[in-house]
């Protein structure tokens, strides 16, 4: 029987839900996948209920009828430029028999790590254990069963805003279902598109969405910095149809089939005829003009990514670059933009590692972070077994996802 699990990416401009179950061999099979156009989302913030809700019900009936599994609950993606990360420190003594650091020990320290002062309207939404130190040794990434008297953490705390986090509860709920976790939209798209061994030589992770851009920087297989940038593909279909004078859907439509982020990259100068409004008569555009309309926005996005990369401290750790991802990697040329402007390595993620189902229709970036969202509750959540393997960092990801519930319960 297959641990079945649902991840809902609730975007600014579709709202996306996944199916997904895992089998007794650990093998991750795509059941259903529904898809909606997103309203009552603004930089991946909850602006209507009513109109959140409503595309969360047709995305989630669309992967209930795929599928032919009854959805009833969910774990959630959460983004938006309220998102705010930084490190803590937490230390306790060991007292137990041999002084053999436990589960328990381990669950204490994290706990520990947590007491820092948070405004009232701010919420802690991860805990990300960069390393342990025992006894003054660091670099410790799983101190489970280690021998010490004082044990020590550096964690990555990750907070979001408590009514953002609420009204995406509340949309959920009242849409009939149930929200078994919520989790950092760039840290699940990592779950989909990045390998341990990139995790491990360093790389950021720059998803492009629609109201928003995530970040996020990995070295040592652990996320070392997180950023949520308030600019995405949804600024660039604004410009289409502000600088053309069209409506949001032909300058969509013009984005994505014949858009083009890299003007020196436009080899076909082709003619694009598109229909004129109220009557009037039809517009021509060339693309090279579409593209120098495109350009400047995503290179205004690349440029804040680029400064919080080198915020974050790592910016000459990342061996392994950028890897692009989210609706907005699929405009034409945007890997040689991001690496002209970066300055480094760029390549395309895509969500792999499935073994069977609707693997062709997930394998395309725009589904990173739902995908990402089953991965993350089939390999950390109650619902399916904790592998052997799991390091101290799994667990306590397992362990935030417990009190994320507890959290949502007494709201």
């Amino acid at each position: 029987m297959e641990n079945i699990i649902v991840g809902l990416d609730i975007g600014t401009t579709k709202v996306c839900a996944v199916v997904a179950g895992m089998d007794e061999n650990g093998r991750i099979n795509i059941l259903g996948l529904g898809r909606s156009q997103s309203e009552g989302m603004m930089r991946g913030v909850v602006t209507h209920i009513d109109k959140t809700i409503r595309s969360v019900t047709t995305a989630v009936a669309e992967a209930q009828s795929q599928s032919g599994v009854a959805i009833k609950s969910v774990i959630v993606g959460i983004a938006g430029d309220h998102i705010q990360s930084f490190q803590s420190r937490g230390v306790i003594s060991i007292s137990g028999p041999e002084h053999e650091i436990t589960q328990a020990d381990i669950d204490r320290l994290v706990e520990d790590t947590k007491r820092v002062a948070l405004p009232t309207d701010r919420k802690i939404i991860h805990v990300i254990p960069q390393e342990f130190i025992i006894d003054g040794q660091d670099g410790v990434y799983d101190p489970l069963g280690m021998s010490g008297i004082r044990m020590e953490a550096n964690v990555h705390i990750i907070t979001g805003l408590v009514s953002a986090a609420q009204n995406i509860y509340k949309c959920v709920q009242r849409a009939g279902l149930e929200v078994s976790d919520m989790v950092l939209e760039p840290l699940a798209s990592s779950y989909a598109v990045l390998d341990d061994e990139e995790k491990e030589v360093g790389i950021a992770l720059l998803d492009v969405g629609g109201g928003t851009t995530d970040l996020a920087v990995f070295e040592e297989r652990t996320i070392r910095h997180t950023a949520v940038i308030g600019i995405a593909g949804k600024k660039v279909t604004d410009d289409i149809r502000k600088g053309l004078g069209i409506l949001n859907d032909q300058a969509e439509k013009l984005k994505k089939e014949h858009g083009h982020a890299f003007v020196s990259g436009v080899v076909n100068n082709e003619t694009i005829v598109l229909p004129g409004v109220g009557g009037r008569a039809p517009i021509e555009i060339d693309s090279r003009l579409l593209a120098t309309i495109i350009q400047p926005r995503m290179e205004e996005i690349f440029e804040i990514a680029a400064l919080e990369i080198k915020r974050s401290g790592y910016s000459k750790h990342l061996s392994g670059g950028v890897v692009l991802t989210g609706g907005g990697a699929l405009i034409k040329g945007t890997a040689d933009l991001a690496r002209e402007v970066l300055g480094m390595p760029v390549k395309i993620g895509i969500p792999t590692g499935f073994s069977g189902g609707l693997v062709r229709e997930i394998e395309n970036p725009a589904y990173s972070t739902a995908v990402g969202l089953v991965i993350h509750g089939l390999k950390n959540f109650g619902r399916a077994p904790m592998p052997q393997a799991a390091t101290g960092k799994e667990r306590s990801v397992s362990i935030m996802a417990r009190k994320m519930k507890e959290w949502f319960d007494q709201l």
